[in-house]
Formats: structure tokens, sequence, C-alpha cells
């Protein structure tokens, strides 16, 4: 059976992208179609890959200025010629669901949400700009016609299910996505864990202003591992107590999960494996109310919820964390993650191919 992986494009490393990096472990001889690429990307996190591109990966510098390019990426991803494969996977952020395939070859889309900016965050990202609401217009109508083309959808969590389902009308399997990052143990660990953490992308949907000002006004340590547009802000907004230690790596990352006392999650994820990666280290986790972490976190067990994004209800998620502390049994935290492992992705993914 000839297998085929498809992905919108590889610049940055994210949920989707660790994703589609396991999917690579999993079918090795399978290349991997996207619009365009950035060379650093592959060359550090999958150099073994064969990648195959879109006309679009001819445009200089296409990487940085993708943004305003995303009127030809329709188009660019119907391009492309899949015939010669019998199974397409595509792990789809936003256009690879919009392959035109052969009738007899499967396409079985593994997909995050139904695009997010176009669908339930539209209101968010209006603008007063008449070319930019036409262009969301049709953009949003391409994206309808395009779920018809796919035979199948796996969704990331029951959150994403009900959004397929209402957005696009198609039913979903669910395959959680799997933790891929490898706990690291030393001789010496922290006794007495002090510090809070976060490891986000730094812009405004991450809800990150909200736990500097909890912070701000309790003074607890915070250490926020990661990068982006938001960080000047936050940066200043920050009171001495809370540190910004920018990118950090696997490993390093890794060893933030496993001083910390505690992880945040103050916004809405589609599933969210940044808490469970934290959960993977024996660590309890503070998290809004909504969305993936609904499916992954046992109120009281390995964490506790706050049910609005403001700051008056996360404080009183870390006093409730607090006062609740030495019930977080590190074992029984670890252990509810196992059902988000490789091996049980690996499994479910198989299946889902052997199947057709």
């Amino acid at each position: 059976m000839k297998i085929v992986l498809v992905h919108d494009w590889l610049i940055n490393i994210g949920g989707a992208e660790r994703v589609l990096i396991e999917l690579h472990k999993i079918f090795p001889q399978a290349p991997i179609y996207v619009l365009f690429y950035d060379e650093k990307f592959v060359k550090e996190f999958i150099p073994e890959a064969e990648i195959r591109t879109s006309p679009l990966q001819k445009i200089p510098f296409v990487f940085k200025i993708y943004r305003f390019l995303a009127f030809l990426m329709p188009s660019a991803v119907e391009s492309l010629d899949l015939s010669e494969f019998e199974v397409v996977i595509s792990s789809s952020v936003v256009f690879s669901k919009g392959l035109v395939l052969k009738p007899k070859t499967k396409h079985i889309c593994y997909c995050y949400s139904p695009t997010r900016f176009l669908w339930d965050r539209n209101i968010e990202y209006e603008n007063k700009s008449f070319l930019s609401y036409i262009y969301r217009h049709f953009l949003r109508i391409w994206d309808r016609q395009a779920s018809d083309r796919v035979d199948e959808f796996v969704a990331i969590s029951k959150n994403v299910q009900n959004r397929i389902k209402k957005y696009y009308r198609r039913d979903s399997k669910i395959i959680y996505p799997p933790l891929t990052l490898s706990n690291i143990v030393r001789e010496k660990t922290v006794n007495n864990p002090n510090f809070y953490l976060i490891v986000s992308r730094l812009v405004p949907h991450k809800n990150i202003d909200i736990v500097i000002d909890v912070f701000n006004k309790l003074g607890y340590e915070l250490i926020i591992v990661g990068s982006g547009s938001h960080k000047n802000y936050l940066t200043k907004k920050a009171k001495k107590n809370i540190k910004f230690v920018g990118y950090k790596d696997d490993n390093e990352i890794a060893r933030y999960y496993q001083d910390c006392k505690a992880f945040i999650m103050p916004q809405e994820e589609d599933f969210g494996v940044t808490p469970l990666e934290a959960m993977a280290f024996g660590k309890p986790v503070i998290a809004l109310k909504q969305g993936g972490a609904t499916e992954t976190i046992l109120e009281g067990v390995t964490g506790e919820f706050f049910d609005d994004p403001i700051p008056e209800a996360l404080a009183d998620g870390i006093r409730r964390l607090n006062e609740n502390y030495s019930s977080y049994n590190p074992d029984t935290i670890r252990k509810h993650v196992q059902k988000f492992s490789r091996d049980k992705f690996k499994k479910e993914m198989l299946k889902l191919i052997s199947c057709d």
C-alpha cells in the first residue's frame, strides 16, 4: 500500500508538527508533501524525510511572507499530484484537506480543527477591510467544499469532533495526539518546587496577561517558556517574580516540567499537549475549563480548573490547588497520561489504515 503524508507547511515546531513527525516515524517510507518549508526546520526535526512541495516553494523567502499569500494556497494544494498513492493522510491545519485526488485514492484527514479564523473565531478576526471580508467569505466557501473531498476525518479531541460535525457536517473518529516529550530523569531533583510554569507561544489569545496580573499580586514565582509577538508587552507588564526564559529545546523544557510546582494553561486549546507533558512528570495543572483540557484533566486528581479567563477565577484556582497540593499523587498523575502515549497513537493509526 503506497502511503503519502501531507501537511500545510513546515516552518516552526508546534503541536501539529509534532504529530506529523510521529506520523513520519510510523510511515518512514512515505514522502511528505507540503506547500512550502524552511530548510532549517527539516534539517533539525525530520532530516531523513523526503519532502515534496508545491510551486509556492519557488517564491523567495516564502516561509517569511506566506501570510500575504494565503489567497494562493487553495489552488496550490489542489495542484499537488498524488496520483501514484493509494492512501493519503493529511495532517491538516488549514489547507491540506482540500486535495483533489483520484476516486480510488483514500483520503484520511487528521484534523486539528475546522479552520478557526473562518468559523468559531470568525468575529475575532473581523476588521474594517472590505477586501479581507470578501477574501474570508470565499475562503470559507472553499473550506466547506474542501471538507467534502475527505473520505474519513480523524479528530484530535471530542471538542474538535463536535466542531467537525457542526461546520463540516461530517462524522469523525477520535485519535488523541501522542505525548512526544521524553521524560528526563536526573539524580538531583527539586524536593520542594516553588515556581509555577507556562510553556506557550506569547500571543494575545493565550491569555498570559491574565496570569501575569494574578502573579503580580500574589508574588509567587512564575517562569514563562516561549516567545512570540506579545513578549515585549508581557515583559513590561510583569514584576520581578516573573521570569521570561525564551525558546527552549525539548530537553530544557523537560527540566522545567520536572522542577516546577504546577503548570498553568490559561487559554482554550483544541487539545492541549503542554499540560499533558507536565502531568507526565507528575505535576498538577491549573487550566481554563474549556476545550481539550476538559478531556485530559481530572479535577482534584491531576489538577484544578477555573471557569472564566479572568484574574479572579485563576487566583481562586491557584488557591484551591495550594490547599489540596499534598493530595496530588505524582504516580497517579503520570499513570493518567499513559493513554496518550506514542505507542497507543501508533497502534490506532495503523489500525485505521489496515481497516481501509
